[in-house]
């Protein structure tokens, strides 16, 4: 059954009774049923928070969002984040509260946290954080398989610092770590430089237009990950469709993201904001 028959069934379904009606579809849906907030990335509203981060949260709030991971106020100052810099920690802590919402979670530069590694960590903490994801290595195209390599074991030394604090270090892929150089899949072997317990993964489900699915990459690691950044795809080209409406199989997804370790889920994509929002609540248990 596809999607858009899943959601006529399901308002039709209000109206019926008895188990033999519920559809394999739906009870694959309440066995994948997932825990925790309905989060969003800031990144795709940093032109909204540059002019009014309270104002974004509302707009936010309203359609159906109550969790959000952070972009660096520092890091991605001169991105949209320049007014929340401003903000003690405390400070900015408190206007997410106030305005319903959960923030356990913040992308980072690599170079940031490298040459900010302590201050990074504490402001974090203060923030109260649970996971610090490294937003991209920023490697250029000439890179080799040597130069990745080097770079995850630079971020297993920053995962050390943040573990001492309580917080998760994470990894967050691009298209890019899905290319092979030397023969060799950039994405596994960065899983296999990375030290399990002080650099967990944030998967892209973006990258399933490249032919790569997340639920295949939880159940070959589990317990490699700790969120994922949710993306739907028309099949098409780059064209990107709210979550449901596309080629990704949710079911499967939810259900491997429990052997992944998955913690949080973010969308992070403009389009279908709200009616991504509704498209989690179902799997919400």
């Amino acid at each position: 059954m596809n999607q858009l028959s899943r959601r006529s069934f399901i308002s039709q379904g209000a109206m019926l009774t008895g188990a033999a009606l519920l559809s394999p579809v739906l009870l694959r849906a309440e066995e994948a049923a997932i825990k925790g907030p309905i989060g969003f990335q800031s990144w795709i509203v940093r032109k909204s928070i540059e002019q009014d981060f309270t104002g974004t949260l509302k707009k936010m709030k309203g359609l159906g969002y109550n969790s959000m991971e952070l972009c660096s106020p520092q890091g991605y100052a001169k991105l949209g984040f320049g007014p929340l810099e401003k903000l003690k920690p405390t400070e900015l802590k408190k206007i997410i509260k106030d305005e319903g919402f959960t923030c356990i979670s913040s992308h980072y530069g690599f170079a940031e946290l490298k040459e900010h590694t302590e201050e990074r960590i504490a402001y974090a903490k203060e923030l109260g954080l649970e996971q610090m994801i490294v937003s991209t290595f920023g490697l250029p195209n000439e890179a080799t398989l040597s130069d990745w390599k080097k770079a995850a074991d630079e971020l297993n030394k920053v995962g050390e610092e943040s573990k001492k604090a309580g917080i998760q270090m994470g990894f967050h892929n691009h298209n890019n770590e899905f290319e092979k150089l030397e023969g060799e899949l950039i994405y596994d072997v960065l899983l296999n430089q990375f030290d399990p317990s002080l650099v967990k993964m944030q998967f892209q489900v973006w990258v399933v237009s490249i032919g790569y699915k997340a639920a295949d990459y939880f159940k070959k690691y589990p317990g490699r990950f700790v969120s994922a950044h949710l993306y739907d795809w028309s099949g098409t080209g780059e064209e990107r469709v709210p979550l449901g409406q596309g080629k990704v199989d949710w079911n499967e997804f939810f259900d491997a993201a429990k052997v992944g370790g998955v913690k949080n889920y973010f969308v992070e994509m403009d389009e279908g904001l709200k009616e991504s929002a509704d498209f989690l609540k179902k799997f919400k248990s």
